[in-house]
């Protein structure tokens, strides 16, 4: 790719601020499952503690990033969402209660996704540009009810690790994906809980010093091959005391490039539309 005033290589750093949305889903499918308030409270810990720290680490090296937040997380932490927007990071969407839209009728898709932006619209008085399928798949229908409401991008897909044009009924659009993969995901590294059960076997938390190898080592990829690196990351996870030394260390790694363009995703996806150019 040929990137922003000649940079080798993007970043855009993002964040799933899912809050308890993630547990309370996971609790439904037990019986008296709205009773199991840990799981609920690990959740909680991100709006709760984990966010301000992350946004201290961010201002500290002069980063802008974005968070995908359910509509529901900003109902319930309204100045918090404020706070994240005045500090110069982009809100995006991820849904009303993190629920899956695989399965979602076009109806259901197209009322989640207008009343989380009227909810953005109410707290920070803008709608959220970018998309973020919360927990997995969405339906086939769902890029086109989204460009169709003006959204300018999505970062959801596994498929690529540069941004590109979304086809939609056949057509090349400029509803952008900006693709993030797995092992970006600080959640399947480090999330942990025992009940209900998650990761399913309990078989981790793993070693931090591993997990940040993994990171820069991706990244180190990324650079060199010149594509667009997001990790993506929840606040829940990242954000406790240890951990953010991880994304700090990571962050520094980053910055002793001094050919790396770190943005948002809307900046990603405009500068795309504009400029993007894939070297095959």
């Amino acid at each position: 790719m040929e990137w922003k005033e000649n940079s080798k290589c993007a970043v855009m750093f993002s964040f799933d601020l899912d809050s308890d949305t993630t547990w309370k889903n996971g609790n439904d499918g037990y019986p008296n499952g709205e009773k199991y308030i840990k799981s609920t409270s690990i959740g909680q810990y991100g709006p709760k503690r984990a966010v301000e720290r992350i946004l201290n680490l961010l201002k500290k090296y002069n980063i802008k990033a974005t968070f995908f937040v359910p509509g529901k997380v900003a109902e319930d932490n309204p100045e918090l969402i404020k706070k994240i927007d005045e500090e110069g990071h982009e809100i995006g969407h991820h849904g009303y209660t993190h629920e899956r839209f695989f399965d979602k009728t076009v109806e259901e898709q197209i009322e989640i996704i207008e009343k989380t932006q009227k909810i953005y619209k109410k707290i920070i008085n803008k709608e959220a540009k970018g998309f973020r399928t919360p927990s997995g798949d969405w339906a086939i229908e769902t890029p086109k009810l989204l460009y169709e409401r003006g959204f300018l991008y999505s970062s959801s897909m596994r498929g690529d690790d540069r941004p590109y044009n979304t086809i939609i009924e056949n057509k090349k659009t400029n509803f952008i994906e900006i693709p993030t993969h797995w092992e970006l995901d600080d959640y399947v590294a480090m999330a942990y809980n025992y009940f209900p059960e998650e990761p399913s076997g309990l078989d981790r938390i793993s070693g931090y010093e591993q997990v940040l190898d993994n990171f820069t080592r991706e990244f180190d990829g990324y650079y060199k091959y010149g594509l667009c690196f997001v990790p993506m990351m929840h606040p829940q996870v990242i954000g406790t005391p240890g951990h953010i030394q991880i994304l700090e260390k990571l962050i520094k790694h980053i910055l002793e490039k001094d050919d790396v363009w770190i943005a948002t995703g809307s900046e990603i996806a405009n500068w795309y539309i504009e400029n993007g150019k894939e070297e095959k």
